[in-house]
């Protein structure tokens, strides 16, 4: 009897995860848009861990809506309020229960400041708008002094993957998480130096596959989900 199994023989299938049952596929999504603080004005702690605004909560309603027919076997988010809350708008259509890991959360800048000030109180405002512009030029969080590295957010973000990749061996899984951390791990995987070298929009999906050592890119930024009869919520 002749299995229905796909076979997975062909070069480009083996190379870019095309076919096969066993692939495990990981869709990280960005978390819905936040309430954003200005750090300038704000005191650096109060910057960190800010709710969805209400365009957010409506981009992780959609983005929840959108999976809810789909096979999802499991549900992880960062511990930030903003991917918790989107995390939480897919889990609950799902049988899954949300899985929280703190390695998945966004890198941590300005971890070893002053938390209770703002940056322009003890960095001044041209050295603050200086790195701005270095972080537009170079895209390397190794930029902003007193902060976590480049090295240590890549080292934590693609150990933590690959730990859910290794948990979840052929399944689907979604990942709510943060934009530094979907580029700290894509990046990894196409061997990019830049630690942002795209910017995802808020609630949208990027799709990796796995399976057997073989990592392959299948979806970058997609948003078509966010077209909702209020209007394009699209967002950055």
């Amino acid at each position: 009897m002749t299995s229905s199994k796909p076979s997975r023989t062909g070069p480009f299938d083996r190379a870019f995860l095309t076919s096969g049952d066993d692939v495990t596929k990981i869709i990280l999504v960005r978390h819905g848009e936040q309430d954003l603080r200005d750090g300038t004005t704000y005191a650096v702690g109060d910057t960190v861990d800010p709710v969805l605004s209400a365009r957010g909560r409506s981009q992780a309603k959609l983005v929840g809506e959108y999976l809810k027919d789909r096979r999802i076997d499991a549900v992880y988010a960062s511990p930030l309020i903003r991917a918790h809350e989107t995390g939480k708008a897919i889990a609950q259509h799902h049988a899954a229960e949300l899985v929280v890991l703190d390695d998945l959360q966004e890198v941590q800048l300005f971890r070893d400041a002053p938390q209770d000030r703002p940056l322009v109180e003890f960095l001044g405002q041209a050295h603050v708008r200086g790195l701005g512009d270095r972080m537009a030029r170079e895209k390397r969080w190794d930029v902003y002094p007193l902060s976590e590295s480049s090295f240590e957010l890549r080292k934590r973000v693609v150990n933590v993957i690959e730990e859910i990749i290794a948990a979840n061996p052929g399944q689907t899984v979604a990942v709510a998480c943060h934009g530094g951390v979907i580029n700290a791990y894509l990046a990894h995987i196409l061997n990019i130096d830049h630690d942002m070298f795209f910017r995802p929009g808020h609630a949208s999906m990027n799709v990796v596959a796995a399976h057997d050592g073989v990592r392959a890119v299948h979806s970058l930024n997609d948003i078509r989900h966010l077209e909702a009869a209020e209007g394009d919520l699209v967002s950055y």
